[in-house]
């Protein structure tokens, strides 16, 4: 799974497939998803990261709690 994660803003880009972008949908202040004209989900922007991110609601919610572990990031259900 690719990412980038940027410790100076706090937050993390993951990426879910290589389809273009057509729009996102916010699902609060720390978390959007951005998806493809065919509502594909093509990403995952997660801010404030250091203090834990909120995966409910989100597309791949297994595959990116796994990926944040690996990056230490708290993750809440």
């Amino acid at each position: 799974m690719r990412y980038e994660y940027d410790t100076d803003a706090d937050a993390i880009y993951i990426y879910l497939s290589d389809k273009g972008y057509a729009f996102g949908e916010d699902l609060g202040r720390e978390r959007r998803v951005d998806y493809a004209a065919d509502r594909t989900p093509v990403g995952v922007e997660l801010t404030c990261v250091s203090h834990g991110v909120d995966l409910s609601d989100l597309p791949a919610r297994e595959e990116i709690s796994e990926l944040l572990a690996t990056l230490n990031i708290k993750v809440y259900a």
